[in-house]
């Protein structure tokens, strides 16, 4: 199984106690996905994110609806927490979330790794695209919704 890294940056102009209680709601990823996954959480909206929570969605991919699962295996507020892929279209995907006080706000540093059924050619014709539009959106969304007050 051939496993593939993402890495994202994202500086925002907050301080570290305005960005992680966001992430650790996890109604609030429907917010920084982009419209055209049509994601939506089917975890009740008073689940807390915690160590060995299950978080359950559904999107569309390309049209094709998915049912994603994840669990948190790692939860360290307010600097880390890891979800990983329980039950969705990837063979492996594991997505650690860290968050670094830096120039009087918050670097979000998502590092992800993947594997994908179909192998190096999917994943340069479909996956990393698709990943890499994702995160952009949801860089965009982030800057937007953390904007200077």
């Amino acid at each position: 199984m051939t496993t593939h890294v993402f890495h994202r940056e994202t500086w925002l102009p907050r301080p570290l106690e305005d960005v992680f209680p966001f992430f650790a709601d996890a109604q609030n990823l429907q917010s920084i996905t982009p419209p055209w996954l049509d994601f939506q959480t089917l975890t009740a909206s008073d689940a807390a994110i915690r160590l060995g929570a299950r978080i359950d969605y559904k999107l569309r991919v390309h049209g094709l609806p998915i049912r994603w699962q994840s669990e948190i295996t790692v939860w360290e507020p307010p600097w880390r927490f890891v979800d990983e892929q329980r039950r969705g279209p990837y063979r492996l995907w594991v997505h650690e979330h860290s968050f670094v006080v830096r120039n009087g706000g918050t670097l979000v540093i998502d590092d992800v790794r993947y594997a994908v059924p179909g192998g190096a050619l999917v994943n340069a014709l479909f996956v990393a695209p698709d990943i890499e539009k994702i995160f952009d959106f949801r860089s965009r969304r982030l800057k937007e919704l953390f904007a200077p007050a």
